[in-house]
């Protein structure tokens, strides 16, 4: 007999909707997939084989997070094929920030009402950012909530694990004064700081429309740009450079992120001058009338990652991040002092 039931739908949840959204987000899902991976869509558990080979110590390493109320700007501008890659983005950078591929990931779709191609879009961006993070969607969860989420909202969150030798790990206890201190530019305001984005520009379908010569399109469309995707040049400078120290800039920003990579009696100074402020957080400050303390304390400020490396490779570092597509910036240098973050 065939799944369905009058009664549920009555009550606003559609199972039969929820059949026809897997099926629409099978061919994304199918983009994902990486050795290692031994099964598909509608199992009770996503299934993964990690090759242990040439592994003395293995560690598995794990992230988990969601998008936030930047889904505000994609239900205004009913745009939802990039968040998805918001929500890998913040799981596996962070896994990489600790030396570790990510292996696989899995996502949860709470919404109001299962409307099948808006949820394959949202998963269509989850595979998108699992392709460039080379890690596999081997699961998730769609949950139709009526009465609980409004009809046309959803909640996105996801998981990730990823595993390195334990020789490997990126822990900060390498981090050592002279260290010279590297940035990785962002895409924009990434996943962070977005209810503070909200109430400085009273945002609306009219707000985000506006144009702005400075970001080159509408504010709707600068602040939706998905966060950046550093999987690839971490390991890749982790192999070819070393790494002693890296903190993935998120909320929080600066004051908060950068100290978690550093030991004790170690500090971060940071040049100003030196830090690639883009427009968009510029409009944010004036439109906000916003301290810069406060900015350093939200946003990421135009820096996804900041990465210790000792200083006489400093410029190989550079080059092998824009060998990767990468654009750093030397911001400044670990110094012998209270543990934190001066910036000058």
């Amino acid at each position: 007999m065939k799944s369905a039931s009058e009664s549920y739908a009555a009550a606003g949840v559609d199972v039969t909707a929820g059949y026809r959204a897997v099926e629409l987000m099978k061919a994304h899902v199918a983009r994902t997939a990486v050795p290692g991976v031994l099964s598909g869509l509608g199992g009770f558990g996503g299934l993964f084989e990690p090759d242990l080979k040439g592994m003395k110590r293995p560690v598995l390493v794990s992230g988990t997070d969601g998008v936030g109320t930047k889904l505000k700007i994609a239900f205004l501008m009913d745009k939802h094929d990039t968040v998805g890659i918001d929500c890998v983005a913040m799981c596996v950078n962070d896994v990489a920030c600790s030396g570790a591929q990510p292996l696989f990931f899995l996502d949860y779709i709470a919404c109001g009402k299962n409307v099948p191609e808006k949820i394959a879009a949202i998963v269509a961006g989850v595979a998108e950012g699992c392709v460039q993070s080379g890690c596999a969607l081997i699961g998730g969860e769609t949950a139709e909530m009526p009465g609980f989420y409004p009809e046309e909202e959803y909640d996105l969150a996801g998981f990730s694990v990823g595993m390195a030798d334990y020789d490997r790990l990126i822990d900060g206890s390498r981090v050592r004064p002279g260290d010279a201190l590297i940035g990785v530019k962002s895409s924009g305001v990434h996943s962070n700081g977005f209810s503070l984005v909200r109430k400085v520009f009273g945002v609306s379908e009219k707000t985000l429309a506006i144009s702005y010569a400075d970001l080159g399109g509408t504010l709707g469309e600068a602040l939706l740009t998905p966060t950046r995707i550093y999987v690839k040049a971490i390991l890749t400078l982790l192999d070819r450079v070393g790494i002693h120290g890296i903190s993935h800039i998120t909320g929080g920003g600066y004051y908060e992120n950068i100290p978690r990579m550093l030991p004790d009696g170690c500090q971060a100074v940071v040049e100003k001058a030196q830090v690639p402020v883009l427009p968009i957080f510029e409009l944010i400050r004036q439109a906000g009338d916003i301290p810069e303390h406060d900015m350093f304390n939200t946003f990421n400020m135009g820096t996804g990652l900041c990465v210790a490396v000792a200083a006489d490779r400093a410029d190989e570092a550079l080059r092998v991040l824009a060998e990767c597509g990468e654009e750093g910036v030397l911001l400044g240098e670990i110094r012998a002092g209270e543990k934190g973050v001066t910036l000058c």
